[in-house]
């Protein structure tokens, strides 16, 4: 088809050129543009975005082939197709929806309808076509842009219908493709709204928030927002108080708080805001059994890697439940990764606390180490058992002998 012909979707038009894109890259904020087009923009000092005005932390551009071949496709099947089915349809729709959300009339509670369409189109019954689209037509950035962007997020009940909506649908768009637009959460006022909704918002909210960060913490790109959101003590201690909540809000806790774990750098502060309190309360705790039996292991590793400091040691040794709670991870059964964490864990603070031995030996950590070396458990977990015992037995032998 001639393409003078056509009406052209103003989302295949370059934001600058207002052309048709001939060669479409995209920018670090999620923006396509001609390549042209941004390369004259980028050539003259510019360092902004120019639809967002964002600064370009990164200023390269990366080829957009999938919207290449989009446009590739509405130019290739024209009106001949049924227009129900056509590309150009679902494009059209798509763009109305867009304009939806983009309007500054009305408030977020009444954009609710589009992002209901948003979420059943990104549901697995369409195809990988129309799910492309969203992301290429920049829907992430802009569900981005209206949960994180308000100048003073609100909490109230039909604000918190539109923010539920609207991470769900930014959860799965994050599934799709680049995580490189979660990156505008570094901005101070996005960051102060991410904590604000974290502090007020639903349940669902701060699951959908602690997903959020979990992405972020999976990929290279989205390091530093991982480092700074870890590095947040609001933010920290916030995730750590939903660990003493109830088991289902517990369990998205512990995964971010091990997504956190990831990077070096985030160990201090969750340490300083009390990580190895709500781990070990969460271990220990008696009403949320189901949950144990499925993330255990998990905090059990996340505690493993905070034995790095000497602040966490510290926190392990003087809580009241601390060692007792290890000890009782010893012998488990059914969880071999729990029980070889315990024994590494004993190991590393035994061997630097007179207390801890003492407080684990009244705990029964021998009988549980007996029973552990008869149990079927791997060979590295046995050798751990076996070196505890005797670390115990001479310290022990150590201790008596200086009193």
């Amino acid at each position: 088809m001639n393409k003078d012909q056509m009406t052209i979707p103003h989302l295949f038009r370059c934001p600058i050129s207002l052309d048709l894109f001939e060669d479409p890259v995209t920018l670090c904020t999620g923006q396509t543009y001609d390549r042209s087009s941004i390369e004259k923009w980028l050539s003259a000092g510019n360092l902004t975005c120019p639809v967002t005005m964002q600064k370009l932390h990164d200023p390269s551009i990366v080829p957009n082939h999938t919207l290449r071949h989009l446009i590739r496709q509405w130019l290739q099947i024209g009106p001949q197709f049924d227009p129900g089915n056509s590309p150009t349809t679902t494009i059209e729709s798509l763009a109305a929806i867009k304009g939806t959300l983009e309007s500054h009339e009305g408030a977020l509670e009444d954009k609710v309808p589009a992002l209901e369409k948003i979420e059943v189109l990104l549901s697995d019954e369409y195809c990988s076509f129309e799910k492309s689209c969203f992301l290429q037509l920049g829907f992430l950035p802009l569900l981005l842009e209206l949960v994180f962007g308000t100048s003073e997020a609100q909490v109230s009940k039909t604000h918190m219908e539109f923010i539920e909506l609207a991470l769900c649908c930014i959860l799965k768009l994050l599934r799709l493709g680049t995580l490189e637009p979660l990156n505008m959460i570094q901005d101070e006022s996005k960051l102060a709204s991410f904590l604000l909704l974290f502090e007020k918002g639903t349940n669902s909210v701060k699951t959908s928030l602690c997903h959020l960060i979990e992405s972020a913490a999976k990929a290279f790109q989205t390091e530093e927002l991982c480092c700074i959101l870890g590095n947040n003590h609001k933010l920290v201690h916030e995730i750590v108080q939903l660990v003493h909540q109830n088991c289902e809000v517990s369990e998205d806790a512990i995964k971010v708080i091990s997504a956190l774990c990831s990077l070096q750098g985030n160990i201090e502060s969750l340490v300083r805001e009390g990580a190895m309190d709500g781990i070990i309360t969460y271990i220990s705790s008696s009403g949320c059994e189901r949950t144990q039996k499925n993330l255990a292991p998990l905090a059990m590793s996340i505690m493993e890697k905070l034995m790095v400091l000497e602040s966490a040691k510290e926190a392990l040794v003087n809580h009241p439940n601390g060692i007792k709670t290890l000890v009782k991870m010893v012998f488990r059964v059914s969880d071999q990764e729990c029980s070889e964490s315990a024994v590494e864990i004993l190991l590393i603070v035994c061997g630097d606390s007179a207390g801890a031995r003492e407080e684990a030996i009244k705990a029964g950590i021998l009988t549980q180490l007996l029973l552990l070396l008869q149990s079927q458990c791997g060979t590295a977990t046995k050798s751990k058992a076996r070196i505890l015992l005797k670390l115990l037995r001479s310290k022990w032998t150590e201790d008596n002998s200086s009193v």
